[in-house]
């Protein structure tokens, strides 16, 4: 394991009670640098082994995992202000997922892939395709989701044969050390794994700087563009996730009920700091008032506290910075024209931080800044719509396109609403779980990012593409087209074309004749 020369530290505290639950020491960029150079030693010998050898060296995760289960949830619960249930539900039983299902599957997803050949006549140059591992894999994760982010794409990595260097919020120091004493505890090698704990603003040029093989980052847009053009000036690889506005369509056939109660779980979990939570709905004029009772009596109803005693629904923000962004956002649309439709009630403990009300608004459009950037917050605006094709208008008219969903209780009819629209991920009758799924692909459209994590496509970020490319006829002295070229091998060359497509019987014939020519050249000297 990987530790700092310096002497500075980074509090861990408490969101909600403000309690100082440790200190994480800070590393330099002279860190960065040995960790990189030890991390380029390591990563060889790992890569040699078998990928049976790494997922047998990987599996014993599971057993820390869940030996740790409760402390695991209590630290995230603590150290990012959600709930114990929160952290349970999207972040350690999908950590526990992720981790058996990738070991499962590296073995498919790195297995050599033969091409089936173009023609016949070339029929003799026998290509596969290998994964290659990139080397020294640079992770940046964020605070909304501390543990279960990075955790996937950790495995990932290492699985694929890379060596990992991990950096994770300042926010959340506490559950980033949590994260590196579960990878450790595998005992894996020397430098495979590094931890490393930087501020947010030199940790991606740091990294680069540093020369890792690739990076992969999840957090804002403009972080996201400014790493973008860094390693644009090195063609370092870079893998984005960059956040969303997410939209929900809800058609006239919809669940009203149904609808409403998915638009609350999937808008207010984790007081809504998901980057593929709902943001804007948009709901058919002839179910709107079902639905919008619906989800009034339950925001009202929404008990929203600390993590006592596992009887609240949504906790609390993770900083101060996003909590004013929240505010900004609906004081906008407050000011231009938008009602609050239903709000829930907030603890009345003066010692208790960083709640805010889950929040519905009305009379929304789409000047306001709510409903046209991300408000990572308990808020939602809903809209009435007339026609499908003026929800998909609506749906689609944004710079981010992460994830959106489509409620019917006819699904064909949803899944063919649900390809007009430009997002990642799109889902029907639900919203934000499948970044639980480990087979799904988690990414998005425009400016939420480029590049996919999760699943097999998210395996393949991991490692390069290889051909391997095999000559089956050593025996042959030369290949047709080798030196030195003549008239002959021109009119040879052109027979090829007319045999395998020339129109008609003559035409193909006399191709034929120009292949005869010359095909025996390839056993002289």
């Amino acid at each position: 394991m990987f530790e700092k020369s310096g002497n500075e530290n980074t509090s861990a505290i408490n969101p909600v009670t403000g309690e100082i639950l440790g200190y994480s020491p800070l590393h330099s960029i002279e860190d960065v640098q040995n960790a990189i150079a030890t991390a380029r030693r390591a990563q060889p010998r790992w890569a040699s082994l078998s990928i049976k050898k790494r997922i047998q060296l990987m599996l014993p995760i599971r057993d820390y995992l869940i030996q740790n289960i409760d402390l695991l949830a209590e630290t995230i619960a603590r150290d990012n202000g959600k709930l114990r249930t929160d952290a349970m539900l999207t972040e350690v039983l999908p950590a526990t997922i992720a981790l058996t299902y990738y070991c499962r599957m590296a073995k498919k997803f790195l297995k050599p892939k033969k091409l089936r050949s173009a023609t016949w006549v070339l029929a003799f140059k026998r290509n596969k395709i290998v994964r290659v591992p990139y080397g020294v894999i640079g992770i940046i994760s964020p605070w909304n989701y501390p543990f279960g982010i990075p955790f996937s794409e950790v495995i990932m990595a290492l699985l694929a044969g890379n060596a990992v260097i991990l950096k994770t919020a300042s926010e959340t120091q506490w559950v980033g050390r949590a994260l590196q004493k579960t990878i450790v505890s595998a005992g894996l090698p020397a430098g495979v794994f590094q931890y490393l704990n930087l501020p947010g603003r030199i940790a991606g040029d740091a990294l680069l700087e540093g020369g890792i093989d690739k990076l992969l980052f999840t957090g804002s847009v403009p972080v996201g563009k400014k790493l973008m053009a860094k390693a644009a000036e090195t063609l370092t690889p870079i893998c984005l996730e960059l956040g969303g506005n997410d939209p929900m369509i809800v058609c006239e056939d919809a669940d009203p009920y149904r609808a409403a109660m998915g638009a609350l779980w999937a808008g207010f979990q984790n007081a809504g700091q998901s980057c593929g939570g709902v943001e804007r709905i948009y709901v058919h004029e002839a179910i709107y008032d079902d639905f919008m009772a619906v989800l009034k009596e339950k925001i009202e109803n929404l008990r929203v506290g600390y993590d006592m005693d596992f009887e609240s629904d949504m906790g609390a923000m993770t900083t101060q910075r996003q909590i004013d962004t929240v505010t900004r956002h609906v004081t906008d649309a407050l000011e231009k024209g938008a009602k609050i439709h239903a709000q829930s009630k907030i603890p009345e403990n003066k010692d208790w931080h960083n709640f805010y009300p889950a929040t519905v608004l009305t009379n929304v459009n789409h000047e306001m800044r709510v409903m046209r950037e991300e408000t990572f917050g308990p808020v939602v605006g809903v809209m009435k719509f007339k026609t499908i094709e003026e929800a998909i208008q609506f749906a689609n008219d944004s710079n981010l396109g992460l994830t959106a969903s489509v409620w019917s209780k006819n699904r064909h009819k949803a899944e063919k609403i649900g390809r007009q629209l430009k997002a990642g991920v799109i889902s029907i009758n639900d919203h934000l779980m499948s970044h639980g799924l480990p087979e799904a692909p988690w990414g998005g459209f425009k400016e939420s990012g480029i590049g996919r994590t999760h699943g097999e496509i998210g395996f393949q970020e991991m490692t390069q593409p290889q051909l391997i490319m095999h000559d089956i006829l050593p025996f042959v002295k030369k290949d047709l087209w080798w030196y030195p070229y003549n008239a002959k091998i021109y009119q040879g060359l052109k027979g090829i074309v007319y045999f395998i497509y020339g129109p008609g019987l003559l035409k193909r014939l006399k191709g034929v004749l120009g292949v005869l020519k010359i095909v025996f050249r390839i056993f002289k000297k």
